[in-house]
């Protein structure tokens, strides 16, 4: 049941997402563009993956702590539902402010800030890393008495609301603006403009800003995303270029616990040169390419079929054996690498496809055994794409509209 839900909530998203696209069209509102949004649910549906295989542990973390160390034992009724709703979301302020406030927990919330559109698919650029520091920040929960079943359910509902509150196509709510996170009060929150910077870190209850003066109001038009544009689709550049901008930081920095200050400081003390370093390191440059129509076609495509994946992964995970489980994993994030670097035009992706059609040849030897002739001709094809100049070249000509010659 626990698995259906969370299956549940992939087409539950993509609808409103697809409905919020739809009604900014209609109004002739810019709020969409077609690279981030595949950035961001690419991000999204790695984060939603990895989740379903962790989210098991969560709740074993949670029921050990209450069962050994539980301050008190606390039952279920109308009124501890609504203290565990402000425990939570109380929770959730801190650790959200001090991921903005502290360089090594920045590290992990930096992804869902990059994104210089602000709409729906904003919410899904959250990754598993995210979920595990939040965890342990609501692991003080169990240590109240709160039992597991409880915080888990809570958590589900506590995290459906933020999901709203990531859009432009809704205004001001009037009353509702004193008491809750709004659309308005989060646009601040994503806001790179310098008197919007670190405001507004509620969830759902926008009381816990006005209480320790982080409260700021929607008046200028909010300018979306870092203050230092990533400028980079790479799947991978997005999960971990700061905590490399954070290694080279520690490196230049003298002085054993001057370093460990680095790690704990605030973000603002890494100077924005790291960057332009940390991507000379690793061959990063920034993006500046339009994707046509037919590249279009192939990355949405991509994104589709890996939504459907998804959604029938996680609804019928238990009756799916760890081994295909483990290459479902890898073929779905090999795909959101592969989506990355296309919109980049990278020309290493030749390779990339190259590991995806292999992964799928050994998912018919695992689901057919006895398949030998299909595999004997798809390994034939496979040697022959892969040491042909002529078939990459054709893989090139379709995939891009033009070649460049830098093989990055």
């Amino acid at each position: 049941m626990h698995y259906q839900v969370l299956a549940l909530a992939v087409p539950f998203f993509i609808v409103f997402m697809l409905l919020e696209y739809l009604v900014a069209k209609q109004r002739k509102l810019p709020y969409f563009n077609l690279n981030n949004s595949v950035a961001n649910i690419s991000i999204g549906i790695a984060e939603r993956l990895l989740d379903v295989l962790v989210t098991g542990f969560f709740f074993f973390v949670y029921d050990y702590i209450q069962k050994n160390y539980g301050l008190f034992e606390i039952k279920a009724s109308l009124g501890v539902w609504i203290l565990l709703l402000l425990c939570t979301d109380l929770i959730w302020y801190w650790y959200h402010r001090l991921a903005h406030e502290i360089n090594l927990f920045w590290a992990v919330h930096i992804v869902h800030h990059q994104s210089e559109d602000f709409n729906y698919t904003v919410s899904a650029r959250i990754t598993v890393l995210q979920a595990v520091l939040r965890t342990a920040f609501w692991s003080v929960l169990p240590f109240v008495g709160f039992p597991a079943h409880m915080i888990t359910t809570m958590l589900l509902i506590h995290g459906l609301y933020p999901f709203f509150i990531h859009t432009q196509v809704i205004g001001k709510l009037g009353i509702l603006e004193y008491i809750l996170v709004t659309p308005s009060h989060h646009r601040v929150h994503h806001a790179s403009n310098e008197k919007y910077l670190d405001k507004n870190y509620g969830d759902v209850f926008i009381i816990w800003d006005k209480l320790f003066g982080t409260f700021q109001k929607e008046e200028e038009k909010p300018v979306y995303g870092l203050t230092k544009p990533l400028n980079s689709y790479s799947f991978l550049w997005q999960h971990f270029h700061y905590f490399i901008e954070l290694a080279f930081a520690v490196k230049e920095t003298k002085g054993f616990f001057n370093k460990i200050k680095v790690v704990f400081a605030r973000p603002d003390s890494v100077s924005p040169g790291i960057r332009s370093k940390a991507e000379k390191a690793f061959r990063v440059k920034e993006t500046g390419y339009v994707m046509d129509r037919p590249l279009n076609r192939y990355v949405v495509w991509q994104v589709i079929i890996t939504l459907v994946v998804l959604f029938l992964f996680i609804l019928f995970r238990d009756k799916v054996n760890g081994w295909n489980q483990f290459a479902i994993v890898c073929f779905i994030i090999l795909t959101l690498i592969n989506c990355g670097a296309i919109m980049e035009q990278k020309r290493w992706i030749f390779y990339l496809e190259f590991a995806r059609i292999m992964l799928l040849v050994s998912g018919i030897v695992a689901v057919y055994p006895h398949g030998w002739i299909v595999v004997l001709v798809a390994a034939a094809l496979l040697v022959a794409m892969y040491f042909s100049s002529q078939l990459k070249d054709l893989y090139y000509k379709v995939v891009y509209k033009e070649i460049s010659n830098d093989d990055e």
